[in-house]
């Protein structure tokens, strides 16, 4: 096995990111590749094929990239709803790698099917139920496959993906039922398998990241991650907004960390790891996302990320 350094703490390490075609999943399986990590993107979108999401983004570019920054990426098509996808995903990384160290739950896909700020009975029942299945059903069956492989060594992964920390949406109501239930929901699996996995020595976290500029959010605005500051104009409080580099860069620093233990069980965003490890992101600044959402956008105060970034 490669000998991990400082410039390359996951070298020789395997992760799989689930979900990552683009966005978080993107920024995360790039980052860990930065680190030196062995990383099998997967998604529903290829060069030949798009997913029901129809968007240009692949598995295969985001491989590429994986392996620009320094690691090794693979890209595997496969739809984290079919169980034999599943299964066979997980036997591939164990015949190539017999190992595997990070998982990381990020499959969504689902929002082309929320319906923002409509009661239950108004809300489109199958879209809804669709939303969990993508949202839950997913993680759930990804780690029911990956787990027994990652357990052969104690100091496992998993990092479950979500929007908001499990006491903001406790207390916040996410304008779609469909929507706060999945969301609660993939918190609430990391509490589950870090409870599994305690006696394997594993960890699992749930981690979220602010106001993401991914593909889709820079495309809402019109503007690219080079002039992303010239959405301003039309929403102010995108001035916390964070790249997915960020939030990768909190999960190749839970990977590396050998005290990572520390964090299992608990719900932690991109902007409060970056206090701890240090990291930045793209512009050198640490956006403290749902702080500032707290404390200036949701108590209706000016936009100003004084103090926040």
């Amino acid at each position: 096995m490669t000998q991990t350094t400082d410039e390359k703490p996951l070298a020789g390490r395997v992760a799989l990111v689930a979900g990552a075609t683009r966005g978080a999943g993107r920024g995360i399986a790039v980052q860990l590749g930065a680190a030196g990590a062995t990383v099998y993107a997967t998604g529903r979108s290829t060069r030949a094929q798009r997913s029901e999401y129809d968007r240009p983004e692949t598995i295969e570019e985001t491989a590429d990239l994986v392996t620009a920054a320094g690691g090794t990426g693979i890209a595997v098509q496969v739809d984290h709803l079919v169980p034999e996808q599943v299964r066979d995903l997980v036997a591939r990384i164990d015949a190539e790698q017999g190992r595997l160290d990070v998982l990381v739950n990020d499959i969504w896909g689902a929002d082309p099917l929320v319906t923002w700020n409509k009661p239950v009975w108004e809300q489109p029942l199958e879209a809804g139920l669709r939303t969990l299945r993508l949202a839950v059903d997913t993680h759930i069956i990804t780690s029911h496959f990956a787990l027994p492989l990652m357990i052969r060594q104690p100091g496992g992964l998993v990092v479950e993906m979500g929007d908001g920390t499990t006491d903001y949406n406790a207390t916040n109501y996410r304008l779609s039922v469909f929507y706060d239930l999945a969301k609660a929901s993939v918190n609430r699996l990391a509490f589950s398998w870090a409870h599994e996995l305690r006696e394997h020595g594993g960890t699992a976290v749930a981690l979220t990241p602010g106001w993401l500029r991914s593909e889709m959010m820079l495309d809402i605005y019109g503007v690219t991650e080079d002039n992303w500051r010239d959405a301003l104009a039309k929403e102010p409080h995108f001035a916390i907004s964070e790249s997915p580099a960020f939030v990768g860069r909190a999960v190749a620093a839970l990977a590396a960390d050998p005290d990572r233990a520390r964090w299992s069980g608990r719900s932690v965003s991109s902007g409060e790891l970056a206090k701890v490890y240090g990291f930045t992101d793209l512009d050198g600044s640490r956006p403290d996302a749902w702080r500032y959402v707290v404390e200036v956008q949701d108590a209706g105060r000016p936009a100003d990320v004084t103090g926040y970034r």
